[in-house]
C-alpha cells in the first residue's frame, strides 16, 4: 500500500518483532489510544470453553486490548483450531465482540455463550 499513490499509509511506533513484523510497546499503545475507530478485527491464539480469549505474548495482548477499547465494532477472527487451544495470557472474553468469524461451528459451550451475549456467528464457506 505504501507505494500506491492512491493511499496514505500510517503506522504505529514501537518495537518491531523480527519473527512476524508485529509492533508492540508503550509507544504503540499511546498511538492507538489517540484514535476512535469504527472497526477492529482481532485474532487470537486460543479460546477456552468458558469464552476466555488467550494469546502467548502479553505485549501483543496489550495492543489487541487497546484496539478493542477504541473500536465501535469488534470482530474476532479465529479458525476452528483455536477452540480449546491453550495459551498463557488472557486477552478478554468472547462476549466483548459483536461478531465472531470462523470456519467451523464452535463447541457447544462457546456457541451457547455467543447466543447468550447476542454475539453474531459467521461461518465461512469452504
Amino acid at each position: 500500500m505504501s507505494t500506491n499513490p492512491d493511499f496514505t499509509a500510517m503506522i504505529t511506533s514501537g518495537t518491531v518483532r523480527a519473527s512476524d513484523g508485529g509492533i508492540t510497546g508503550v509507544a504503540t499503545l499511546d498511538f492507538i489510544n489517540q484514535f476512535k475507530v469504527d472497526y477492529a478485527i482481532i485474532g487470537v491464539s486460543g479460546i477456552e470453553p468458558d469464552g476466555s480469549l488467550l494469546d502467548f505474548d502479553y505485549r501483543e495482548v496489550r495492543v489487541a486490548q487497546a484496539m478493542m477499547n477504541n473500536a465501535r465494532h469488534r470482530y474476532l477472527a479465529a479458525d476452528h483450531s483455536k477452540f480449546g487451544r491453550n495459551a498463557l495470557v488472557r486477552m478478554g472474553h468472547i462476549s466483548e465482540f459483536h461478531t465472531v468469524f470462523t470456519d467451523a461451528a464452535p463447541p457447544e459451550p462457546v456457541t451457547k455463550l455467543l447466543e447468550e451475549h447476542n454475539v453474531r456467528l459467521v461461518l465461512s464457506e469452504a
